[in-house]
């Protein structure tokens, strides 16, 4: 239950930190820029959620494949 609440925590700080340096770039006029970094961000949780769900489809192969 604890690494649910770690991978969610994770989640949001990645959160926090793309958005913050979305907004850091945005103000120095380099959108470009921070809409790379965003993308960065968004790729970097999608692998995280994937690798989840990967653990969670492995569980679930184990208790009805015995």
């Amino acid at each position: 239950m604890f690494a649910d609440a770690q991978i969610l925590f994770q989640i949001a700080g990645i959160g926090i930190i793309v958005a913050l340096i979305h907004t850091i770039l945005k103000q120095m006029g380099k959108e470009e820029i921070a809409q790379f970094a965003t993308l960065i961000g968004f790729i970097i949780v999608l692998v995280i959620v994937i690798n989840g769900l990967s653990d969670l489809f492995n569980q679930i192969k184990s208790v009805f494949l015995f």
